[in-house]
């Protein structure tokens, strides 16, 4: 028998290494957006969104002035960050640029606009905004038909 994860069941919060604590909360803070919600001494500290008790964690425990993994080593390929409206995900977006931070990918995905970069220390991450699932690009049994689409990202940035 296989088990079936309650449809209820979400992804919570996302612990990532990182080799400069200080570099990575004023990414976090000044490029994504999140707010720093504590710290454990100079070795982990906590952010998020609208005061949730974090969404990212950020630790030192193992990898303080460690180098950025292998771009072929196992591991992370990115923590998402799910807006709730393309004007939201656009004003990120937006902020990112801003602050001169580079994209590495973009794309339409048919169920979602999304947005690729890296932070600091190699770690991905997806900027991205859902369609509403009846929108979504089905073909004639149904199914999904999600793809990597070109997205205009000049349209989308003038929403910002």
């Amino acid at each position: 028998m296989t088990y079936t994860a309650d449809p209820g069941t979400t992804i919570g919060h996302t612990h990532l290494k990182v080799s400069d604590l200080d570099r990575a909360i004023a990414f976090y803070r000044d490029v994504i957006g999140l707010e720093l919600q504590q710290t454990f001494g100079d070795q982990a500290a906590f952010m998020s969104a609208g005061g949730y008790h974090h969404h990212i964690g950020l630790n030192t425990w193992h990898s303080r002035g460690g180098p950025r993994p292998a771009e072929n080593a196992t591991g992370l390929f990115h923590v998402a960050f799910l807006y709730p409206t393309r004007k939201a995900l656009a004003q990120a977006v937006r902020n990112v640029l801003d602050m001169g931070v580079s994209l590495t990918g973009a794309a339409d995905h048919g169920v979602s606009l999304a947005l690729y970069l890296d932070d600091p220390d190699g770690n991905g991450i997806e900027l991205y905004w859902d369609r509403a699932p009846e929108d979504w690009p089905r073909d004639a049994n149904g199914n999904l038909s999600m793809g990597n689409r070109r997205l205009d990202l000049d349209a989308l940035l003038a929403e910002a």
